[in-house]
């Protein structure tokens, strides 16, 4: 493999800087393009009902923006009230669940105690059927309890959704 070397190629002059003439204007520091007319902006006088309508417009941009904002922060504080509705809920009702399942622990246990004590098949199928009966009759109770909790707290959770959209359908229609 060879190289081959190139000769110094020198670096282009750099091009005159034009001189001031009549017809060019200085640049400003307003604008770089200031001395080109074609970015020139014309002067032009805006009739007083463009300027009010345009003002106007921007008096309703602002009170949609505000109306806009109130309702949002609205939603914002009903949803983060609605999440604490559902979590205290959600932990009441998994507390219940507990309490339920330890009662029911402990009567499985007091009944294997007393069935270790039978002395006759007669005797444990009595004790059979009447820890059936009050494991039936008690989980009976703790669902309906449950489903009680459930009903109370979805209504809980959604009455105040329910009325936040009740009263902005009320302010749209009245709107």
């Amino acid at each position: 493999m060879s190289v081959e070397i190139l000769p110094e190629v020198p670096a282009p002059k750099a091009a005159p800087k034009p001189r001031a003439t009549k017809t060019t204007k200085p640049a400003t520091a307003a604008s770089p393009f200031s001395e080109f007319e074609a970015f020139s902006m014309p002067k032009i006088e805006v009739p007083a009902m463009v300027r009010e309508m345009t003002e106007k417009g921007i008096e309703q941009a602002r009170d949609a923006y505000a109306k806009v904002k109130t309702a949002a922060e609205e939603a914002t504080d009903l949803l983060e009230d609605t999440f604490e509705t559902s979590r205290q809920g959600v932990v009441e009702f998994n507390m219940k669940a507990l309490d339920a399942a330890k009662v029911n622990t402990d009567a499985t246990f007091s009944f294997f105690k007393d069935l270790m004590s039978v002395k006759t098949v007669a005797e444990a199928i009595e004790l059979q059927s009447t820890f059936a009966r009050q494991q039936f009759d008690a989980l009976s109770t703790q669902a309906k309890d449950m489903q009680e909790f459930a009903t109370k707290l979805t209504s809980d959770v959604t009455s105040p959704v329910k009325e936040a959209v009740e009263k902005s359908i009320k302010d749209i229609k009245a709107a």
